[in-house]
């Protein structure tokens, strides 16, 4: 049975800014909205390292752009790799064909 509880990404928001306003500790503060301490840090610690993309968000827009960019060019490369295949499957029949190999 799987006991690991979801939150709302708003609920998280709400804990890491109550957090951030250091009127208590994190241990208070996950007592006050009954959240363990570490999911706590590990949020603020998610919210702190994203915070920049408030204020420029095309740096975070940007790397996405470029990993889809990356996966489109290795896409591209497969499926010329799949023409050829294709291309030289049937070939190898049409030759069997030819030869009386019955493949």
């Amino acid at each position: 049975m799987n006991n690991k509880k979801s939150y709302t990404d708003e609920f998280k928001l709400k804990v890491v800014l109550d957090c951030l306003k250091e009127e208590n500790t994190i241990n208070g503060v996950a007592s006050k909205f009954e959240v363990h301490p570490a999911n706590i840090k590990d949020w603020k610690r998610k919210f702190l390292d994203n915070a920049v993309i408030v204020f420029s968000p095309e740096k975070g827009v940007t790397k996405y752009k470029d990993k889809i960019k990356e996966l489109h060019k290795r896409e591209d490369e497969l499926y010329r790799e799949i023409g050829k295949l294709t291309a030289q499957v049937e070939w190898a029949k049409k030759k069997s064909k030819e030869f009386n190999l019955g493949f």
